[in-house]
């Protein structure tokens, strides 16, 4: 799998995956505190090349410390995101940030997870050699449950709403079909990526020293 070739200092993951199925990409960067303005617009600007590219599925970030920056990028198969890592547009995008970014460690996940979990961390001793090392704990299935069903419940509530009008003749299947087109694209574009940076100090609330 193709690694995060941007500024790369600190540790690096990776997990393995199978070939079909969408594929999260969980991206770890440190930023200093006073370049805040400057890593959004960056990340802004990732995102929106992003969604020029065939199979791009939705994106979010997560601040965590003053330092610390979880980035997800989800696409349709490993073969469009592979074609997004190798563009020529994602590397010049990198380079901007050579001296913004400091890339810590990077993971490929399928599944819902890929929106919650923390990277897998796999630390480099002395001589370079992979050594195992605890990661912080993915928030439990209740937590992503509860924050998928604060974005699913407003939508459906305002789809009903909207639709209701004009689709109470409609047939049953055709509701859903609409209704379920219009949610999609607006829980994954927006609103869960929204309501996950909105609920990430509950989702994984900081670690106490020594913990």
């Amino acid at each position: 799998m193709t690694q995060d070739t941007g500024p790369t200092t600190g540790t690096t993951a990776t997990s393995d995956s199978t070939d079909g199925g969408p594929l999260t990409v969980a991206i770890h960067r440190r930023v200093r505190p006073e370049d805040e303005l400057l890593m959004t617009a960056w990340v802004h600007a990732g995102t929106s090349m992003a969604e020029r590219f065939d199979g791009f599925l939705g994106a979010g970030w997560v601040r965590s410390g003053e330092r610390d920056w979880h980035m997800l990028y989800r696409f349709e198969s490993r073969a469009t995101l592979e074609r997004w890592e190798r563009s020529t547009e994602r590397q010049r995008w990198l380079r901007s940030a050579a001296d913004l970014v400091e890339h810590h460690r990077t993971e490929y996940r399928t599944g819902i997870e890929g929106w919650f979990d923390e990277p897998t961390e796999r630390r480099l001793d002395e001589s370079g050699t992979p050594t195992s090392a605890p990661a912080p704990a993915a928030p439990p299935r209740w937590k992503q449950a509860s924050v998928i069903w604060v974005a699913f419940f407003p939508t459906s509530l305002a789809l009903a709403l909207l639709l209701g009008p004009v689709s109470g003749d409609w047939p049953v299947v055709l509701r859903v079909l609409v209704t379920t087109l219009l949610a999609t694209p607006w829980m994954t574009y927006v609103l869960l990526p929204f309501v996950t940076r909105l609920f990430s100090p509950w989702l994984t609330p900081p670690r106490r020293e020594g913990a």
